[in-house]
């Protein structure tokens, strides 16, 4: 069984304290959450091939780095307010926590934040 540590169950609380016990059938998320969703989905294939490919620079590591953590960011921060954008953006950041993407204090801080809009 994976540890639980305090950053996950932080994540977990965060996101999970937005979203109503009931979720209206079929309605999704907006369509400014799934432009964030898409491109953030976009720049971490980018990050994998740069970090994959044999000939690239730390620089450019460093770049698509930064920029794919820009886009999560996006998302940590989007104010989501339907009942569909609550549900969307926490099943997202539930699945990138789960792969240790959630790991800046920034990504915290925007979604306490977001909770405040």
């Amino acid at each position: 069984m994976p540890e639980v540590t305090r950053r996950t169950l932080l994540a977990f609380t965060a996101v999970a304290s937005v979203i109503e016990p009931t979720f209206a059938e079929g309605e999704g998320a907006s369509p400014e959450l799934r432009a964030l969703i898409g491109a953030h989905e976009a720049t971490y294939v980018e990050l994998h091939r740069v970090v994959h490919h044999a000939g690239s620079s730390s620089h450019e590591r460093k770049r698509a780095d930064r920029i794919e953590q820009e886009a999560l960011l996006a998302i940590c921060s989007y104010p989501a307010i339907s009942r569909g954008d609550r549900r969307a953006k926490a099943d997202y950041l539930l699945t990138a926590e789960a792969r240790g993407e959630l790991d800046l204090e920034e990504h915290m801080q925007a979604i306490l934040h977001s909770m405040k809009r």
